[in-house]
């Protein structure tokens, strides 16, 4: 895979993912084309075949000579390391790529659901996203084709809530997590300026992606952000160009201070997302089309999803792609921060 220069990509302002790459893309000074609006007429142009499902951002790379259209933002961002070296965004030491790899996974799975939730379960947050995102696509819509545009993807999203889990019952849980996640990173921000040290990781710009719509778009979640964490609010509009920064290798943290300053957040993992991602993955073993477990003390049931099975099977294999005694290291702090059920029996 060959990244064409610059990279097409298709986007929308309001897709935590396109936000998540394209901010990365500036900080790492790769050239890059955006076309906002309709992926499927971008690819079109390409004369090439839409990924399936396609979902944004949709990137155009040079496979053996041909175009092709890849959309899941984690493998592109890492083809992406290997392709343009400097100014990598894995830090170096194995440890601490472990769990800038799960961190990732964590805002780009668990996250997303603060997201979703607070987009289209308030009355208010629904009208705001109702009228905005058609204008992304085409900020000329006439009025009754804007109104129509409005009330059908109002209704089809808030329809599709209980898809990422989020119904009356599992509303508390979903709210208590965004405010402890919130708190625990304005801990961390008190110390340092990114996740693992004085340069922005992987999963900074996963967990920029979703706070960028949370913060910067839907207006509950902004409320809240606004009162309990304003390193966050600051953090948020910093991350989005770095391009004037200038990392060296000694900005990340060693593994012993990023445990001390991630410790509230990995816990919040653990609490929430660890049961969700087991469950999950039984349920597909199982070929059952819905989970449940208990989360934060509560019922939590959804849609099963297959790729988030495949997402706890590559966090271990990415555990067990380290050596023993690294591997020990992380289990050490896993059974302080209630992780350990993450890593499975071989």
């Amino acid at each position: 895979m060959k990244s064409l220069n610059p990279i097409p990509i298709a986007g929308v302002p309001a897709s935590p993912y396109s936000r998540k790459m394209i901010a990365l893309l500036r900080y790492r000074r790769i050239p890059y084309v955006v076309k906002w609006g309709d992926p499927n007429a971008f690819i079109k142009k390409f004369d090439i075949e839409a990924p399936k499902p396609t979902l944004l951002p949709v990137f155009i790379f040079d496979i053996d000579g041909q175009m092709q259209a890849i959309c899941d933002s984690t493998p592109i961002l890492r083809h992406l390391e290997k392709e343009f070296p400097s100014r990598g965004v894995i830090p170096t030491d194995p440890k601490l790529d472990f769990l800038n790899y799960l961190l990732e996974d964590f805002g780009d799975e668990w996250v997303t659901k603060y997201m979703f939730h607070y987009r289209w379960h308030f009355k208010e947050d629904i009208d705001n996203a109702g009228t905005i995102l058609p204008l992304l696509h085409d900020v000329s819509l006439e009025d009754e084709a804007h109104n129509s545009f409005k009330e059908y993807i109002s209704d089809l999203q808030t329809s599709r809530l209980w898809v990422v889990g989020s119904n009356e019952i599992t509303a508390p849980i979903i709210e208590a997590s965004y405010k402890r996640f919130l708190k625990e990173f304005e801990k961390c921000l008190s110390s340092q300026p990114f996740l693992f040290g004085s340069r922005p990781s992987s999963a900074d710009y996963a967990i920029y992606g979703q706070l960028s719509q949370l913060i910067g778009f839907d207006p509950t979640s902004r409320a809240i952000a606004y009162e309990i964490s304003p390193r966050v609010i600051a953090w948020l509009d910093l991350i989005e160009d770095m391009s004037g920064l200038e990392p060296e290798n000694q900005d990340w943290l060693s593994f012993s201070d990023s445990k001390q300053s991630l410790e509230g957040i990995f816990k919040e993992v653990g609490k929430v997302y660890l049961p969700a991602l087991l469950a999950n993955a039984q349920a597909v073993n199982d070929n059952s089309p819905t989970w449940k477990t208990t989360i934060d003390g509560a019922d939590w049931e959804q849609k099963s999803f297959p790729y988030q099975a495949k997402c706890l099977k590559w966090i271990n294999e990415e555990f067990h792609n380290l050596d023993q005694n690294d591997q020990d290291e992380i289990m050490e702090f896993f059974a302080e921060t209630g992780c350990s059920k993450l890593i499975l029996d071989n």
